[in-house]
């Protein structure tokens, strides 16, 4: 009989300068592994007017980890921090384009993050 192999949930590396902070983000955005996200990015928001999040190493997000993200977007919108993606991989963009979710976040492209 095959081995199970555990899900690996999402691992995150946070760099802050000044207002702004990016977030890389690793592994996958799925149930079970969200609040991973939520709670290193919620506290961020009051401190933050621009979150950014990394996607290089996301590799796949399902409908909890989109849930979460909208949440997160949502509390940032609602006190003037700006959450923004960038180096979104093709089923995440895919996900985000048949979610209609793709208009909603702030997506700055490929690697154009100051910091």
């Amino acid at each position: 009989m095959p081995e199970k192999t555990a899900t690996k949930f999402i691992t995150l590396e946070t760099k802050r300068s000044g207002d702004c902070a990016l977030v890389r983000c690793h592994g996958r955005l799925v149930s079970g592994g969200t609040d991973i996200l939520y709670n290193e990015v919620k506290p961020l928001i009051p401190e933050c007017k621009r979150i950014v999040l990394d996607f290089t190493d996301l590799e796949y997000v399902d409908s909890t980890g989109l849930g979460t993200l909208v949440r997160l977007y949502v509390s940032g919108k609602s006190t003037g921090c700006t959450l923004e993606l960038i180096n979104i991989g093709k089923r995440v963009r895919e996900l985000l384009g048949l979610t209609n979710l793709w208009s909603v976040f702030a997506v700055i492209g490929e690697n154009h993050l100051r910091m």
